[in-house]
Protein backbone atom coordinates (compact mmCIF):
# COMPACT_ATOMS: atom_id res chain seq x y z
CA UNK A 1 0.00 0.00 0.00
CA UNK A 2 1.09 3.60 -0.52
CA UNK A 3 1.62 4.20 3.17
CA UNK A 4 4.22 1.45 3.32
CA UNK A 5 7.30 3.24 2.12
CA UNK A 6 10.44 1.42 3.14
CA UNK A 7 13.24 2.59 5.38
CA UNK A 8 15.85 4.31 3.25
CA UNK A 9 18.72 2.48 4.97
CA UNK A 10 19.43 -0.31 7.41
CA UNK A 11 21.06 2.20 9.75
CA UNK A 12 17.92 4.34 9.74
CA UNK A 13 15.79 1.31 10.56
CA UNK A 14 18.08 0.20 13.39
CA UNK A 15 18.27 3.71 14.85
CA UNK A 16 14.48 4.15 14.68
CA UNK A 17 13.73 0.73 16.20
CA UNK A 18 16.38 1.12 18.89
CA UNK A 19 15.08 4.61 19.61
CA UNK A 20 11.60 3.19 20.04
CA UNK A 21 12.86 0.67 22.61
CA UNK A 22 15.30 2.96 24.42
CA UNK A 23 13.16 5.19 26.58
CA UNK A 24 12.77 6.55 30.07
CA UNK A 25 12.62 3.07 31.58
CA UNK A 26 16.21 2.44 30.47
CA UNK A 27 17.44 5.58 32.18
CA UNK A 28 15.77 5.38 35.55
CA UNK A 29 14.33 1.91 36.08
CA UNK A 30 16.76 -0.72 34.81
CA UNK A 31 19.89 0.50 36.69
CA UNK A 32 17.92 0.81 39.92
CA UNK A 33 16.42 -2.68 39.55
CA UNK A 34 19.88 -4.04 38.85
CA UNK A 35 21.33 -2.42 41.96
CA UNK A 36 18.48 -3.50 44.24
CA UNK A 37 18.31 -7.09 42.97
CA UNK A 38 21.81 -8.44 43.27
CA UNK A 39 23.75 -6.48 40.67
CA UNK A 40 25.47 -8.77 38.20
CA UNK A 41 23.16 -11.80 38.79
CA UNK A 42 20.20 -9.60 37.85
CA UNK A 43 21.97 -8.61 34.62
CA UNK A 44 22.56 -12.28 33.78
CA UNK A 45 18.88 -13.09 34.38
CA UNK A 46 17.85 -10.09 32.28
CA UNK A 47 20.05 -11.22 29.38
CA UNK A 48 18.63 -14.76 29.66
CA UNK A 49 15.08 -13.45 29.41
CA UNK A 50 15.99 -11.27 26.44
CA UNK A 51 17.00 -14.49 24.66
CA UNK A 52 13.97 -16.61 25.62
CA UNK A 53 11.31 -13.88 25.64
CA UNK A 54 12.48 -10.62 24.11
CA UNK A 55 14.10 -11.85 20.90
CA UNK A 56 11.44 -14.47 20.01
CA UNK A 57 8.65 -11.90 20.38
CA UNK A 58 10.59 -9.21 18.49
CA UNK A 59 11.37 -11.62 15.65
CA UNK A 60 7.71 -12.67 15.50
CA UNK A 61 6.38 -9.12 15.43
CA UNK A 62 8.97 -7.82 12.98
CA UNK A 63 8.51 -10.71 10.52
CA UNK A 64 4.73 -10.46 10.78
CA UNK A 65 4.89 -6.76 9.99
CA UNK A 66 7.12 -7.30 6.98
CA UNK A 67 5.11 -10.26 5.70
CA UNK A 68 1.74 -8.50 5.84
CA UNK A 69 2.90 -4.88 5.19
CA UNK A 70 0.04 -3.83 7.45
CA UNK A 71 -0.63 -2.05 10.72
CA UNK A 72 -0.87 -4.25 13.86
CA UNK A 73 -4.66 -4.72 13.70
CA UNK A 74 -4.79 -5.67 10.02
CA UNK A 75 -1.58 -7.73 10.30
CA UNK A 76 -3.16 -10.03 12.86
CA UNK A 77 -6.44 -10.08 10.94
CA UNK A 78 -4.44 -11.40 7.97
CA UNK A 79 -3.38 -14.51 9.88
CA UNK A 80 -6.72 -15.30 11.55
CA UNK A 81 -10.15 -13.60 11.45
CA UNK A 82 -10.35 -13.48 15.25
CA UNK A 83 -6.74 -12.40 15.82
CA UNK A 84 -7.57 -8.73 15.21
CA UNK A 85 -7.96 -8.38 18.99
CA UNK A 86 -4.19 -8.82 19.42
CA UNK A 87 -3.51 -5.76 17.28
CA UNK A 88 -6.25 -3.81 19.05
CA UNK A 89 -4.54 -4.47 22.40
CA UNK A 90 -1.30 -3.10 20.92
CA UNK A 91 -2.79 0.04 19.36
CA UNK A 92 -4.78 0.83 22.51
CA UNK A 93 -1.67 0.36 24.63
CA UNK A 94 0.34 2.71 22.40
CA UNK A 95 -2.45 5.33 22.44
CA UNK A 96 -2.81 5.35 26.23
CA UNK A 97 0.93 5.07 26.97
CA UNK A 98 1.71 8.12 24.84
CA UNK A 99 -0.98 10.16 26.60
CA UNK A 100 0.93 10.03 29.91
CA UNK A 101 4.43 9.43 28.55
CA UNK A 102 4.21 12.81 26.84
CA UNK A 103 3.44 14.41 30.20
CA UNK A 104 6.85 13.25 31.43
CA UNK A 105 8.31 14.45 28.14
CA UNK A 106 6.87 17.86 28.95
CA UNK A 107 8.55 17.82 32.36
CA UNK A 108 11.87 17.17 30.61
CA UNK A 109 11.36 20.18 28.31
CA UNK A 110 10.52 22.33 31.33
CA UNK A 111 13.79 21.37 33.01
CA UNK A 112 15.80 22.12 29.87
CA UNK A 113 14.13 25.52 29.56
CA UNK A 114 14.65 26.25 33.27
CA UNK A 115 18.36 25.40 33.20
CA UNK A 116 18.88 27.42 30.01
CA UNK A 117 17.07 30.53 31.32
CA UNK A 118 17.77 30.46 35.06
CA UNK A 119 20.74 28.04 35.40
CA UNK A 120 18.71 26.10 37.98
CA UNK A 121 16.09 23.38 38.20
CA UNK A 122 12.48 24.34 38.89
CA UNK A 123 10.74 23.38 42.11
CA UNK A 124 9.46 20.00 40.95
CA UNK A 125 6.54 19.66 43.36
CA UNK A 126 5.38 23.23 42.76
CA UNK A 127 5.69 22.73 39.00
CA UNK A 128 3.69 19.50 38.71
CA UNK A 129 1.16 20.87 41.21
CA UNK A 130 0.34 23.76 38.86
CA UNK A 131 -1.36 23.86 35.46
CA UNK A 132 1.91 24.57 33.62
CA UNK A 133 2.62 20.88 32.82
CA UNK A 134 -0.28 21.01 30.35
CA UNK A 135 1.59 23.57 28.25
CA UNK A 136 4.78 21.51 28.14
CA UNK A 137 2.80 18.33 27.44
CA UNK A 138 1.31 20.07 24.40
CA UNK A 139 4.73 21.27 23.25
CA UNK A 140 6.19 17.76 23.53
CA UNK A 141 3.25 16.26 21.61
CA UNK A 142 3.58 18.96 18.94
CA UNK A 143 7.19 17.91 18.35
CA UNK A 144 6.16 14.26 18.17
CA UNK A 145 3.31 14.98 15.75
CA UNK A 146 5.59 17.09 13.55
CA UNK A 147 7.97 14.16 12.98
CA UNK A 148 5.19 11.64 12.24
CA UNK A 149 3.49 14.17 9.95
CA UNK A 150 6.32 13.73 7.46
CA UNK A 151 6.15 9.94 7.53
CA UNK A 152 8.92 7.36 7.45
CA UNK A 153 11.40 9.85 6.07
CA UNK A 154 10.84 12.17 9.02
CA UNK A 155 11.08 9.35 11.56
CA UNK A 156 14.27 8.00 10.01
CA UNK A 157 15.99 11.39 9.82
CA UNK A 158 15.05 12.26 13.40
CA UNK A 159 16.27 8.89 14.71
CA UNK A 160 19.57 9.01 12.78
CA UNK A 161 20.24 12.41 14.37
CA UNK A 162 19.00 11.80 17.91
CA UNK A 163 20.34 8.32 18.66
CA UNK A 164 24.04 9.11 17.96
CA UNK A 165 23.64 12.35 19.92
CA UNK A 166 22.15 10.36 22.80
CA UNK A 167 25.22 8.11 22.86
CA UNK A 168 27.65 11.03 22.71
CA UNK A 169 25.89 12.87 25.55
CA UNK A 170 25.75 9.67 27.60
CA UNK A 171 29.52 9.15 27.37
CA UNK A 172 30.20 12.79 28.29
CA UNK A 173 28.04 12.47 31.41
CA UNK A 174 29.61 9.10 32.29
CA UNK A 175 33.07 10.68 32.20
CA UNK A 176 31.95 13.46 34.56
CA UNK A 177 30.11 11.09 36.87
CA UNK A 178 32.81 8.46 37.38
CA UNK A 179 35.49 11.10 38.05
CA UNK A 180 33.66 12.43 41.12
CA UNK A 181 35.10 11.52 44.55
CA UNK A 182 33.28 8.50 45.94
CA UNK A 183 31.83 7.49 42.57
CA UNK A 184 33.00 3.90 43.03
CA UNK A 185 30.16 3.31 45.51
CA UNK A 186 27.66 3.86 42.71
CA UNK A 187 29.43 1.34 40.47
CA UNK A 188 29.43 -1.20 43.30
CA UNK A 189 25.70 -0.60 43.80
CA UNK A 190 25.05 -1.59 40.18
CA UNK A 191 27.56 -4.33 39.49
CA UNK A 192 28.73 -5.94 42.74
CA UNK A 193 27.23 -9.46 42.95
CA UNK A 194 24.95 -9.83 45.96
CA UNK A 195 23.29 -13.23 45.76
CA UNK A 196 21.40 -12.62 49.00
CA UNK A 197 19.48 -9.83 47.23
CA UNK A 198 18.74 -11.97 44.19
CA UNK A 199 15.42 -13.65 44.92
CA UNK A 200 12.38 -14.96 43.05
CA UNK A 201 11.02 -11.43 42.97
CA UNK A 202 14.28 -10.40 41.29
CA UNK A 203 13.67 -12.99 38.59
CA UNK A 204 10.15 -11.67 38.09
CA UNK A 205 11.47 -8.10 37.94
CA UNK A 206 14.04 -9.06 35.28
CA UNK A 207 11.35 -10.80 33.25
CA UNK A 208 8.98 -7.86 33.42
CA UNK A 209 11.72 -5.37 32.58
CA UNK A 210 12.53 -7.25 29.35
CA UNK A 211 8.88 -7.14 28.35
CA UNK A 212 8.56 -3.40 28.84
CA UNK A 213 12.08 -2.27 27.95
CA UNK A 214 11.94 -3.75 24.43
CA UNK A 215 8.48 -2.22 23.81
CA UNK A 216 6.94 -5.62 23.15
CA UNK A 217 3.26 -6.09 22.32
CA UNK A 218 2.39 -2.45 21.74
CA UNK A 219 2.48 -2.62 17.94
CA UNK A 220 5.77 -0.78 17.45
CA UNK A 221 7.84 -3.66 16.09
CA UNK A 222 5.06 -4.76 13.74
CA UNK A 223 4.61 -1.21 12.45
CA UNK A 224 8.33 -0.60 11.92
CA UNK A 225 8.71 -4.09 10.48
CA UNK A 226 6.07 -3.32 7.86
CA UNK A 227 8.43 -0.69 6.43
CA UNK A 228 11.40 -3.10 6.33
CA UNK A 229 13.08 -4.27 3.13
CA UNK A 230 12.97 -7.98 2.31
CA UNK A 231 16.76 -7.91 2.10
CA UNK A 232 17.27 -7.28 5.81
CA UNK A 233 18.17 -10.07 8.22
CA UNK A 234 15.42 -9.95 10.86
CA UNK A 235 17.04 -12.06 13.63
CA UNK A 236 20.29 -10.10 13.30
CA UNK A 237 18.43 -6.78 13.39
CA UNK A 238 16.53 -7.85 16.52
CA UNK A 239 19.78 -8.88 18.22
CA UNK A 240 21.32 -5.48 17.44
CA UNK A 241 18.28 -3.62 18.81
CA UNK A 242 18.13 -5.79 21.93
CA UNK A 243 21.87 -5.35 22.46
CA UNK A 244 21.71 -1.57 22.06
CA UNK A 245 18.78 -1.38 24.44
CA UNK A 246 20.68 -3.31 27.12
CA UNK A 247 23.96 -1.41 26.61
CA UNK A 248 22.21 1.95 26.92
CA UNK A 249 20.44 0.81 30.10
CA UNK A 250 23.73 -0.28 31.70
CA UNK A 251 25.54 2.88 30.55
CA UNK A 252 22.71 4.97 32.03
CA UNK A 253 23.40 3.37 35.38
CA UNK A 254 27.11 4.17 35.07
CA UNK A 255 26.19 7.77 34.22
CA UNK A 256 23.68 8.29 37.03
CA UNK A 257 24.49 6.28 40.15
CA UNK A 258 28.18 7.16 40.71
CA UNK A 259 27.10 10.81 40.90
CA UNK A 260 24.22 9.99 43.23
CA UNK A 261 26.43 8.04 45.64
CA UNK A 262 29.27 10.57 45.39
CA UNK A 263 27.02 13.07 47.19
CA UNK A 264 25.58 10.57 49.64
CA UNK A 265 22.10 10.75 48.15
CA UNK A 266 19.60 7.92 48.29
CA UNK A 267 19.16 6.03 45.00
CA UNK A 268 15.62 5.64 43.75
CA UNK A 269 13.74 5.01 40.56
CA UNK A 270 11.20 6.92 38.58
CA UNK A 271 10.59 10.68 38.42
CA UNK A 272 12.11 11.21 41.87
CA UNK A 273 15.54 10.19 40.58
CA UNK A 274 15.52 12.24 37.39
CA UNK A 275 13.66 15.34 38.58
CA UNK A 276 14.57 15.41 42.26
CA UNK A 277 17.84 13.67 43.11
CA UNK A 278 19.95 14.47 40.04
CA UNK A 279 19.28 18.24 40.09
CA UNK A 280 20.82 18.21 43.60
CA UNK A 281 23.90 16.56 42.10
CA UNK A 282 24.12 19.14 39.30
CA UNK A 283 23.80 21.95 41.83
CA UNK A 284 26.90 20.73 43.64
CA UNK A 285 29.39 20.02 40.84
CA UNK A 286 31.54 22.35 38.77
CA UNK A 287 29.80 23.16 35.52
CA UNK A 288 26.59 21.71 36.91
CA UNK A 289 24.27 23.78 34.72
CA UNK A 290 26.10 22.68 31.58
CA UNK A 291 25.93 19.01 32.52
CA UNK A 292 22.28 19.36 33.56
CA UNK A 293 21.38 20.70 30.12
CA UNK A 294 23.32 17.87 28.47
CA UNK A 295 21.64 15.27 30.68
CA UNK A 296 18.10 16.47 30.12
CA UNK A 297 18.80 16.76 26.39
CA UNK A 298 19.82 13.10 26.53
CA UNK A 299 16.62 12.18 28.37
CA UNK A 300 14.59 14.18 25.83
CA UNK A 301 16.10 12.27 22.89
CA UNK A 302 15.30 8.96 24.60
CA UNK A 303 11.75 10.08 25.33
CA UNK A 304 10.86 11.62 21.98
CA UNK A 305 12.13 8.71 19.85
CA UNK A 306 9.89 6.38 21.85
CA UNK A 307 6.99 8.83 21.62
CA UNK A 308 7.37 9.02 17.83
CA UNK A 309 7.13 5.23 17.61
CA UNK A 310 4.00 5.14 19.79
CA UNK A 311 2.26 7.76 17.66
CA UNK A 312 3.32 5.97 14.46
CA UNK A 313 1.57 2.79 15.67
CA UNK A 314 -1.71 4.68 16.02
CA UNK A 315 -1.25 6.64 12.79
CA UNK A 316 -0.42 3.45 10.89
CA UNK A 317 -3.68 1.91 12.10
CA UNK A 318 -5.66 4.94 10.93
CA UNK A 319 -3.91 4.98 7.55
CA UNK A 320 -4.16 1.27 6.88
CA UNK A 321 -7.38 0.11 8.54
CA UNK A 322 -9.39 3.36 8.35
CA UNK A 323 -8.07 4.68 5.03
CA UNK A 324 -6.93 8.06 6.35
CA UNK A 325 -4.22 10.17 4.75
CA UNK A 326 -0.98 10.29 6.75
CA UNK A 327 -1.04 14.00 7.56
CA UNK A 328 -4.68 13.78 8.63
CA UNK A 329 -3.93 10.73 10.78
CA UNK A 330 -0.92 12.32 12.49
CA UNK A 331 -2.79 15.53 13.28
CA UNK A 332 -6.12 14.05 14.38
CA UNK A 333 -4.77 11.13 16.41
CA UNK A 334 -1.95 13.24 17.83
CA UNK A 335 -4.50 15.83 18.94
CA UNK A 336 -6.71 13.13 20.50
CA UNK A 337 -3.76 11.76 22.46
CA UNK A 338 -2.84 15.27 23.57
CA UNK A 339 -6.36 15.85 24.89
CA UNK A 340 -6.39 12.48 26.64
CA UNK A 341 -3.12 13.37 28.35
CA UNK A 342 -4.35 16.64 29.85
CA UNK A 343 -6.00 14.96 32.89
CA UNK A 344 -2.73 13.09 33.51
CA UNK A 345 -0.83 16.38 33.30
CA UNK A 346 -3.17 17.86 35.91
CA UNK A 347 -3.36 14.78 38.13
CA UNK A 348 -0.72 16.15 40.52
CA UNK A 349 -2.40 19.56 40.71
CA UNK A 350 -6.03 20.60 40.20
CA UNK A 351 -7.10 16.98 39.62
CA UNK A 352 -5.06 15.52 42.49
CA UNK A 353 -8.28 14.60 44.33
CA UNK A 354 -9.68 12.74 41.30
CA UNK A 355 -8.95 9.01 41.54
CA UNK A 356 -9.88 5.90 39.57
CA UNK A 357 -9.77 2.71 41.66
CA UNK A 358 -7.71 4.60 44.26
CA UNK A 359 -5.20 5.74 41.63
CA UNK A 360 -4.49 9.14 40.15
CA UNK A 361 -5.37 9.53 36.49
CA UNK A 362 -1.66 9.44 35.61
CA UNK A 363 -1.00 6.23 37.58
CA UNK A 364 -4.21 4.54 36.45
CA UNK A 365 -3.27 4.97 32.78
CA UNK A 366 0.04 3.25 33.47
CA UNK A 367 -1.62 0.41 35.37
CA UNK A 368 -4.03 -0.31 32.51
CA UNK A 369 -1.30 -0.52 29.87
CA UNK A 370 1.45 -2.22 31.87
CA UNK A 371 -0.69 -4.73 33.73
CA UNK A 372 -3.55 -5.47 31.33
CA UNK A 373 -3.20 -4.48 27.68
CA UNK A 374 0.45 -5.41 27.05
CA UNK A 375 0.47 -8.80 28.84
CA UNK A 376 -2.86 -9.76 27.24
CA UNK A 377 -1.43 -8.76 23.88
CA UNK A 378 1.55 -11.04 24.47
CA UNK A 379 -0.57 -14.03 25.49
CA UNK A 380 -3.00 -13.71 22.61
CA UNK A 381 -0.11 -13.23 20.17
CA UNK A 382 1.45 -16.52 21.25
CA UNK A 383 -1.93 -18.26 20.98
CA UNK A 384 -2.80 -17.08 17.49
CA UNK A 385 0.69 -17.19 15.96
CA UNK A 386 1.79 -20.36 17.73
CA UNK A 387 -1.38 -22.45 17.59
CA UNK A 388 -4.29 -21.07 15.55
CA UNK A 389 -1.85 -20.14 12.78
CA UNK A 390 1.61 -21.66 12.49
CA UNK A 391 4.87 -19.88 13.32
CA UNK A 392 6.48 -21.95 10.56
CA UNK A 393 4.62 -19.76 8.07
CA UNK A 394 6.86 -16.88 9.16
CA UNK A 395 10.10 -18.81 8.61
CA UNK A 396 10.05 -18.07 4.88
CA UNK A 397 9.69 -14.38 5.69
CA UNK A 398 12.50 -14.49 8.25
CA UNK A 399 14.74 -16.16 5.66
CA UNK A 400 13.72 -13.77 2.85
CA UNK A 401 17.20 -12.22 2.86
CA UNK A 402 18.65 -15.58 1.79
CA UNK A 403 20.14 -16.43 5.21
CA UNK A 404 18.91 -19.63 6.82
CA UNK A 405 17.48 -19.11 10.29
CA UNK A 406 19.41 -21.86 12.06
CA UNK A 407 17.57 -21.35 15.32
CA UNK A 408 14.19 -21.60 13.62
CA UNK A 409 13.07 -24.70 15.51
CA UNK A 410 14.10 -23.19 18.84
CA UNK A 411 12.20 -20.01 17.94
CA UNK A 412 9.06 -22.04 17.15
CA UNK A 413 9.42 -23.87 20.48
CA UNK A 414 9.73 -20.56 22.32
CA UNK A 415 6.65 -19.03 20.67
CA UNK A 416 4.52 -22.11 21.32
CA UNK A 417 5.65 -23.08 24.80
CA UNK A 418 8.35 -21.08 26.56
CA UNK A 419 7.32 -17.52 25.68
CA UNK A 420 3.65 -18.00 26.70
CA UNK A 421 4.84 -19.22 30.10
CA UNK A 422 7.08 -16.18 30.49
CA UNK A 423 4.34 -13.78 29.38
CA UNK A 424 1.91 -15.61 31.65
CA UNK A 425 4.15 -14.89 34.62
CA UNK A 426 4.27 -11.22 33.61
CA UNK A 427 0.47 -11.22 33.31
CA UNK A 428 -0.12 -12.84 36.71
CA UNK A 429 2.38 -10.50 38.32
CA UNK A 430 0.74 -7.56 36.59
CA UNK A 431 -2.76 -8.46 37.77
CA UNK A 432 -1.44 -9.05 41.28
CA UNK A 433 0.22 -5.63 41.27
CA UNK A 434 -3.02 -4.15 40.00
CA UNK A 435 -4.91 -5.85 42.84
CA UNK A 436 -2.45 -4.50 45.42
CA UNK A 437 -2.71 -1.02 43.93
CA UNK A 438 -6.49 -0.76 43.99
CA UNK A 439 -7.49 -2.74 47.06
Amino acid sequence: MSKNKQWASKLGFIMATAGAAIGLGNLWKFPYLMGKNGGFPFLVAYLFFIVVLGLPVMITEMSLGRKTRHDPVQAYADIHPHARIVGIFGVLAAFIILSYYSVIGGWILKYIASYVTTAAAPDFNAFIGSSEPVIWHIVFMAATIAVCYFGINGIEKASKLMMPMLLVLLFVIIFRSVTLPGASKGLLFIFQPDFSAFTLSSVSAALGQVFYSLSLCMGITITYGSYLSGKENIPKSCMIVGGLDTVIAVLAGIAIFPAVFAFGLEPGQGPGLIFGTLPMVFANIAGGTFFAILFFALVFFAAVTSAIALLEVCASFAIDSLGWERKHAALVIGTAITLLGIPSALSFGVLSDVTILNQSVFDFAGLVTDNILMPLGGLTMCYYVGWKWKPEYLLAEIEADGTKFRLGKLWVFCIRFLTPIMVGIVSVTGFYNLYLAIR
